[in-house]
């Protein structure tokens, strides 16, 4: 039986790129997608999939805010995540919601075809997957609650607005602010910009 896949990512090349290696290599055509959380959630409702494909940022957020509900309620779903962000910063984060297969998008064809058979097959993800970019990533300290933060501050969000978007207390934000300052040694936003630049975390 054909695994039921579903692809999110809010850039359309991608998910045209992506279904074609689907369709050539496994020859799986029956492949849906999405671009924002919201519909990612509408859509895991309305069908059941066996595979989601996603991007840690979507057109309306960090998929790590939906991804406990997500487990919550389908924890049978198998998740690969395609990003451009590093590996070493989101790595950590994700496997807490079981989450082993990471898939960079600057991964080479023959590559990414070899990683998505394993995906789709079940199969674990292979352990070496090459050196890290930036094995000292200043982020890769960071929690899950303070990539979803960090986000939003690099999005130029203030404290009340990232407060009423994750609905969560103002004084919860500004602590977590302060403590993502302190982990990446930065003084202020475009310390922090600069550094979030030079180590290729996208927002």
């Amino acid at each position: 039986m054909q695994p039921q896949i579903l692809l999110a990512d809010d850039h359309s090349m991608i998910r045209k790129g992506l279904k074609l290696l689907l369709q050539l290599h496994f020859n799986f055509t029956d492949v849906n997608e999405v671009v924002s959380c919201n519909e990612l959630m509408k859509e895991l409702t309305r069908k059941r999939y066996s595979h989601l494909i996603l991007d840690i940022i979507l057109s309306d957020g960090s998929t790590l805010e939906i991804l406990p509900n997500v487990r919550r309620v389908y924890p049978d779903l198998r998740i690969m995540v395609f990003s451009m962000q590093p590996a070493e910063v989101y790595g950590k984060a994700l496997k807490q919601y079981g989450i082993d297969h990471y898939l960079p998008k600057t991964t080479p064809e023959e590559e990414t075809i070899r990683l998505l058979q394993r995906f789709l097959q079940n199969e674990q993800p292979l352990r070496d997957q090459g050196p890290m970019k930036y094995p000292n990533n200043p982020f890769s300290a960071l929690a899950p609650r303070e990539l979803e933060i960090l986000h939003y501050v690099l999005k130029g969000l203030g404290t009340k607005e990232i407060s009423e978007t994750l609905n969560v207390r103002m004084n919860t934000v500004s602590t977590v602010k302060n403590r993502i300052f302190e982990k990446t040694q930065t003084g202020n936003l475009k310390e922090l910009i600069e550094l979030a630049t030079l180590y290729n975390v996208n927002y």
